[in-house]
């Protein structure tokens, strides 16, 4: 039982998850809005989209750290290792493989057309990969705003003065 305390008041680790689950919602709502249709799949699961669900997460663990352990701690220089390689990821390759895929779709329409053979599209890849510099700057914000907020719970014992 005192696993579950001792993680249940882990201010960097509940920060992180808790940033990746609003990030996680908010997505679902501008997915909504986008595409007109929700499923748990995507909640759970889905990549790309607006905010960026893992940048939230890093960034929300770099924040917790930061204002638990301080800037010139392990923990935040790793933290913040972590952030910037996921955030790179995020808008690099990641985006990359999503641009790669929406070509690869549009040849294989292409040639379906062509050959007018429907079965040929009907497993199209995955577009939705990666992130535009806009969808990671709202998932840190996401994330930053997380981790002060639950800075602001007295179980962690965080003070911000």
């Amino acid at each position: 039982m005192d696993f579950i305390l001792e993680l249940a008041l882990n201010y960097p680790l509940v920060s992180a998850g808790c940033g990746w689950v609003v990030a996680q919602i908010l997505k679902s709502i501008t997915g909504v809005f986008k595409v007109k249709k929700f499923t748990l799949t995507e909640f759970f699961f889905g990549t790309g989209g607006m905010p960026s669900s893992h940048t939230a997460a890093v960034c929300a663990l770099l924040c917790a750290c930061g204002l638990k352990f301080g800037v010139g701690s392990g923990e935040f220089a790793i933290s913040f290792i972590l952030a910037m390689i996921v955030i790179r990821d995020a808008m690099g390759m990641r985006r990359q493989v999503g641009e790669h895929a929406k070509a690869l779709n549009m040849i294989f329409k292409e040639f379906a057309e062509a050959k007018n053979d429907p079965k040929l599209t009907q497993k199209a890849f995955g577009e939705l990969a990666g992130h535009t510099p806009l969808q990671v700057f709202a998932g840190a914000l996401v994330g930053a705003v997380v981790a002060f907020s639950m800075a602001l719970i007295p179980a962690f014992g965080i003070s911000l003065i």
